[in-house]
């Protein structure tokens, strides 16, 4: 009960639609043509645009087409001319044999909007057949004894054509015992019988042959003969009578071969031969000939041929029955041929749009017809397609369907559609037709490039060869054809100052990024620049992705050294008093590098000396510092060389040479507090030597220490590290016991640092002075 409820609002729906569009093409009303039968092919039937109201550009604009019942091409539409021309030569009785008249029925379909114009081509026919009966001789047997009067039944001859090109008459040659009169049957077909209109004589003419010839009614007319051989007999006074005059069957068209139809029984009243009967159509066509067998014996009528409803539904047989004395009876049998379904229905396309544009809105995508050959509800059908498509069934007028879209479809989540039309007729058991169609969505620009990371960190060593492939940026697009075919390039960079027309390249086809020269990372540490993806579709479409290049560090730089300055005239020379103690801090080597990281790692190494066990220099920090007790053999004057070494793969180095200058009269070897040098300042008269001395060292202290600054902040201003205005940063993170990290700034050992890149220098000087004799 669901199931029909759910049928009979579609019915309803359906039915609608069909009032709807019998309305809107009311105003064409069916037309019928005519032409005659053997008419060449090309020639004019209609001007079917003129019947129409259309233009003749209109007919080619709205795509009309020619749709017959039986699918044959027997006619075809210009839409040049709007002109109706035959396409073949027409043979009226193979296209509808005995029925008449001869209706071609055919549909003038157009779209856009969508249109049936229904017409019928009756096709007149001509007289190109003859007569012609079934034997070349008939016999007749006929009493002596029959009165004038006696009428006899006569074979009728076959005439392919109808109306008036049929038979019309017959006539039989002269002679002096009978003439033929020409009958009707209730359909109007003509038959003959033969009259007899003067007694028979048997022992004066025992035998007779005449000539019995059928005319049709054609200009000119044509004619059939065949030969009356009739036998005098002795007399025979009762003829076989039929049980019943008309028989009705009904034969269902899936009989089998060979099945028993109707059974036809006479009797006859007379003995012997005169009561023997014999049984034979009195009239058969050649379609029933080939599909009916009588027995002459027992009256059966059997099937020799399998039947088809849909091609004849019923067949009207006249049997007679003549006994041994030349008597016969006769009698009719209408056979109707019920129809079974054994015909599936049919889907015939129109038209077909394949591939159809994603994001399109609703778009016909197909235009069909369906039928069913059968009748009743064996002739009703449905129509369907699978519910998890994005496909419509609209139903329209004559049994055509239009398949369209339901929404916009996605080429990136399915580019291809296989549609199944299921059509099911409603007859026991159903039938149904499966018809496949496969529709291709074609694609629209709708997807952007994407890049596989929103921003790409590349690490290039300086020093670099120039045209070095540095890293790959890569973006896809879901899209297909050109518009997935992705193209690179380098975006204006948001800072002016940014060379990077001159730092970097991108290969348009597949995103290498190359380095246009030799990167300098004291220079230049890192930069960072946007590239664009966009395709090849119309409008095109783009996206973007940041880049970021870090510059590592390459140990190209050398230490060097701060202090004690090796450029000037005089060396600088280091006192030491001979009373210092093991572990007194000399003087102390300050280096910086260039580089960074491990590259700027620094260690000390006392790689020659005057006196190999007296000196030590610290690896760590540069502090150069006595390893024993001095002694009276000691030199005094002695010479250090101090190498300075990065920790760079391979490492590179600096040598510093180191003049020190043993002295007497320290009274200790480390300084005394302030306040104990302000009172023995206080207490003791100054010595003028003793003054002398101090103002000259302290002003050549004083331009030592200018001169060591003007060449620090020269010195790093001009290589454009990362230190700016002059100052020095101390770097994160730890670093190993025995190095100094001095990357680039002159950045000291933890233990020590110094403001302004400058090294304490006159409080050392100053603790020397003190140790001086007063």
């Amino acid at each position: 009960m669901e199931a029909g409820g759910e049928r009979f609002p579609k019915q309803r729906q359906v039915l609608i639609l069909f009032i709807l569009l019998g309305v809107a093409f009311a105003g064409w009303e069916s037309r019928r043509y005519s032409v005659m039968e053997e008419t060449m092919s090309g020639t004019l039937v209609a001007n079917l645009a003129k019947d129409l109201g259309l233009g003749v550009g209109e007919l080619a604009a709205r795509e009309a087409r020619v749709v017959s019942e039986d699918n044959e091409p027997r006619v075809q539409l210009d839409l040049q001319t709007g002109e109706l021309i035959l396409n073949e030569k027409l043979d009226r009785e193979e296209m509808c044999g005995p029925t008449d008249p001869c209706v071609m029925r055919f549909q003038v379909l157009l779209k856009k909007p969508l249109g049936v114009f229904r017409a019928e081509l009756v096709v007149r026919d001509i007289n190109d057949h003859s007569p012609e009966f079934p034997e070349r001789e008939m016999t007749l047997k006929i009493l002596e004894t029959s009165p004038p009067g006696t009428v006899f039944p006569l074979k009728t001859a076959q005439d392919l054509d109808v109306g008036n090109n049929n038979i019309q008459n017959y006539n039989i040659s002269p002679n002096s015992h009978f003439h033929v009169s020409t009958r009707s049957w209730g359909d109007g077909r003509k038959y003959p019988e033969l009259v007899l209109y003067k007694e028979l004589d048997r022992e004066e003419q025992a035998e007779l042959r005449l000539t019995l010839t059928a005319l049709d009614g054609g200009s000119p007319p044509r004619s059939g003969t065949t030969q009356v051989r009739i036998l005098v007999l002795d007399v025979n006074d009762n003829a076989p009578e039929f049980a019943q005059t008309h028989y009705q069957v009904q034969v269902p068209e899936n009989s089998p071969v060979g099945a028993l139809i109707v059974k036809v029984s006479a009797r006859d009243l007379d003995t012997g031969t005169n009561g023997e009967i014999s049984y034979s159509f009195f009239y058969s066509s050649q379609e029933i000939s080939t599909t009916f067998e009588l027995s002459s014996i027992s009256g059966e009528v059997r099937l020799i041929k399998k039947l088809d409803f849909e091609t004849i539904s019923s067949y009207e047989l006249y049997i007679d029955a003549s006994d041994g004395g030349g008597l016969s009876g006769k009698c009719s049998v209408s056979i109707e041929v019920l129809d079974v379904n054994d015909n599936s229905p049919e889907l015939i396309i129109s038209s077909l749009t394949s591939p159809i544009p994603e994001n399109s809105p609703e778009t016909e995508v197909a235009l069909f017809r369906i039928r069913d050959r059968d009748s009743g509800d064996n002739g009703r059908m449905t129509c369907s397609i699978q519910d998890e498509l994005p496909f419509l069934l609209k139903p329209s007028a004559e049994n055509f369907y239009t398949l369209v879209t339901n929404g916009e479809l996605d080429r990136e989540i399915k580019a291809e559609y296989n549609i199944t039309i299921t059509v099911t007729d409603l007859g026991t058991p159903r039938l149904k037709t499966e018809h496949n169609i496969t529709v291709l969505v074609s694609d629209v620009n709708d997807n952007a490039p994407a890049f596989t990371q929103a921003s790409y960190t590349l690490r290039v060593r300086e020093n670099n060869s120039p045209a070095l492939h540095i890293g790959t940026v890569s973006a896809t697009d879901t899209d297909a054809g050109a518009n997935a075919q992705v193209t690179y390039s380098l975006l204006p960079p948001a800072d002016p100052h940014v060379p990077l027309a001159s730092l970097v390249s991108i290969n348009a086809d597949n995103g290498h990024l190359f380095a246009l020269r030799s990167l300098d990372y004291e220079a230049l540490r890192a930069f960072e620049f946007r590239v664009g993806a966009a395709d090849r579709g119309s409008p095109p479409l783009s996206s973007q992705a940041l880049v970021r290049v870090l510059v590592e560090d390459d140990n190209d730089n050398a230490p060097f050294v701060l202090y004690p300055l090796q450029n000037t005239s005089a060396p600088c020379t280091e006192l030491l008093p001979r009373a210092a103690e093991p572990g007194y801090l000399v003087t102390k080597v300050v280096a910086v590098d260039g580089d960074a990281g491990q590259n700027a790692w620094l260690s000390y190494q006392l790689l020659k000396a005057t006196e190999p066990g007296l000196f030590g220099v610290w690896a760590h920090n540069g502090e150069v510092r006595t390893a024993r007790p001095l002694s009276e053999r000691d030199a005094a004057r002695h010479r250090l060389l101090v190498l300075v070494k990065d920790n760079g793969e391979p490492p590179l180095s600096a040598s510093v040479t180191l003049h020190v200058l043993l002295v007497d009269g320290f009274s200790q070897p480390h300084l005394p507090p302030p306040e104990a040098e302000a009172e023995a300042a206080a207490a003791a008269p100054a010595d003028p030597l003793t003054v002398y001395l101090v103002v000259a060292l302290a002003s050549v202290s004083s331009l030592f220490l200018f001169s060591v600054l003007v060449f620090v902040v020269v010195r790093l201003c001009g290589r454009g590290g990362a230190a700016r205005a002059g100052r020095c940063s101390v770097p994160e993170g730890p670093f190993p016991g025995h190095l100094v990290d001095v990357s680039g700034t002159g950045t000291l050992s933890h233990s020590y640092q110094y403001q302004n890149c400058s090294w304490k220098l006159p409080s050392l000087l100053e603790g020397k002075l003190h140790r001086l004799p007063s």
